[in-house]
Formats: structure tokens, sequence, C-alpha cells
């Protein structure tokens, strides 16, 4: 039997955001992060400003993108080139289940710790 499974829907992990686009931001996502999926959990890299998925603890040459502080609204790739992107940056809720996180948040601690870095920045995760 041949089974496939649908990618997750851009936008699909948002259950409730702030009125106009208050909720959203454009945001770079840096080349080199590679295929990122909605929902993905992102972090600021402190020397370039540009965005990739949150890691658990601090890289180096991504200094700062250890802190969660935005999720990704639409699939992206950013393997060769910097990418332009709209994510959730604050006042919203999301679906706990549907986010993403970089392959390092490994147990339930660590993403604890991510979902209490979006928290703090006002995104509620449920």
């Amino acid at each position: 039997m041949d089974t496939a499974t649908m990618p997750p829907r851009n936008m699909a992990f948002l259950l409730s955001e702030a009125s106009g686009n208050r909720s959203r931001t454009t945001l770079t996502i840096a080349s080199g992060a590679g295929k990122l999926a909605p929902g993905t959990v992102l972090g600021k890299v402190t020397a370039s400003g540009k965005y990739v998925a949150a890691p658990a603890a601090v890289v180096a040459g991504l200094e700062g993108a250890e802190t969660a502080v935005a999720v990704l609204g639409y699939a992206v790739d950013a393997t060769d080139q910097d990418v332009d992107v709209t994510a959730i940056d604050r006042d919203a809720e999301v679906k706990g289940p549907m986010l993403a996180f970089d392959a390092t948040v490994t147990d339930q601690t660590k993403t604890d710790t991510k979902i209490a870095q979006l928290d703090a920045v006002g995104i509620r995760v449920r």
C-alpha cells in the first residue's frame, strides 16, 4: 500500500493573532539555513540580524539564534540564498504539535525551553 504524508501547510499552526498584521513581520532567513517548514521556531543571529531555526544551545557563528523569537509562516528554501519571509513574532497563539524545532532540540526539556522563550515574546503555545 502506498501512503503519502502531507507536508505542513502554510500558517496551519496559527490559532489566533492580533488584529490587522500586528502579529506578523517580514524577516530574512539566512542563506545556508536550508529548507524550513511552516511552523519552524526561529532565532535571530545577533551578528547578521537574519534568522535560522533556533538551536538548543549557542552555535559558533549563530550566536543569539539559540533564543526562540518567532515562528515561520510559510515554507522556504534558504539553502543557497537569503530569503525574505513572513513570520509570527508577537501577540499570537500557536498549536504546539504543529511547531517544528531545530534538530538539536531533542528532548522535552529543550522543547519546553523554546516554548518559554516564545511565551516571553508574546507567542503562546497551546
